[in-house]
């Protein structure tokens, strides 16, 4: 058997074994899809929705530029499961149409798009979030997972780190947006986020360096958990690429740093090309 089909053979039979969990509500750490259809679909059902007879009435300018009906946006045979509300996002007593859709795919994609009302039957979006298994609160708080865009770093998507001891790392690896001022916002972290992800770090420096294969690039997921705490760090303090770095340079003392800084700068880029973070 080739090196390739055994792996994988060997990534189809590997359950999700990941760090030790903490309380959800602490971190806003949503990682379980049933906990993220329950909220979705609270809040997709908490407000007004448009009369599907009015739907090639309304008018939709995307980001692209486009220009479409309502009905056209959400028949389009790509778009799996769509829905819709009309709630105020904002508290600015007007309401904004918010559109969720699936795209499906291989461990694929929540797309939640957000459109401010121009009034006479015309929506322009102004703001729009790619991800796996993101959701919206009835507190019209937007949890955003960074997992689905940092699941493939140098490891395969189900793989994780095997820790079940009281010490190990807990899971940080999503960031809650909130809409206001027409865009989306990442809500500031506060000390007891800081002190969490440092303390994340500090342990995941801690743990038996695993060489890269040259031919298979994967590890055990060291370097995915390193990446999504600094991820959420970033996001979370004020998107200040030099302090991440000065962080990722703390902790991360393996030979291969300037590889994975590298890995890591680009599919932050990739992952805001995506979304409006």
């Amino acid at each position: 058997m080739s090196k390739l089909l055994f792996l994988l053979v060997f990534i189809s039979m590997v359950p999700v074994v990941q760090a030790q969990t903490t309380d959800t509500s602490l971190f806003s750490s949503v990682n379980a899809v049933d906990g993220k259809a329950d909220s979705s679909l609270e809040f997709f059902s908490m407000h007004e929705k448009i009369a599907a007879s009015a739907w090639t009435k309304i008018r939709l300018v995307t980001k692209a530029r486009k220009n479409i009906t309502l009905n056209s946006f959400l028949n389009d045979p790509e778009k799996l499961y769509p829905d819709h509300v009309l709630a105020d996002m904002d508290g600015d007593g007007k309401k904004e149409l918010v559109i969720s859709i699936f795209t499906g795919g291989a461990h694929c994609c929540d797309e939640i798009s957000i459109f401010r009302d121009m009034g006479a039957g015309k929506y322009v979006q102004t703001a729009r979030l790619f991800a796996g298994h993101s959701m919206i609160t009835p507190t019209k708080e937007i949890i955003y997972t960074l997992y689905e865009p940092f699941g493939y770093f140098f490891t395969c998507y189900a793989c994780g780190l095997s820790d079940t001891s009281d010490t190990a790392p807990i899971d940080i690896r999503a960031v809650t947006l909130v809409y206001k001022d027409n865009r989306i916002q990442v809500k500031p972290g506060d000390p007891e986020l800081r002190s969490a992800i440092l303390d994340n770090l500090g342990k995941l420096a801690e743990m038996p360096y695993e060489e890269l294969d040259a031919e298979i690039p994967m590890d055990n997921g060291l370097r995915k958990e390193f990446a999504m705490n600094l991820a959420v760090y970033y996001f979370s303090f004020g998107k200040k690429l030099p302090d991440t770095k000065a962080l990722f340079d703390r902790f991360y003392k393996f030979p291969d740093a300037a590889k994975v800084w590298t890995a890591f700068t680009k599919q932050l880029r990739a992952l805001r090309s995506d979304s409006d973070l």
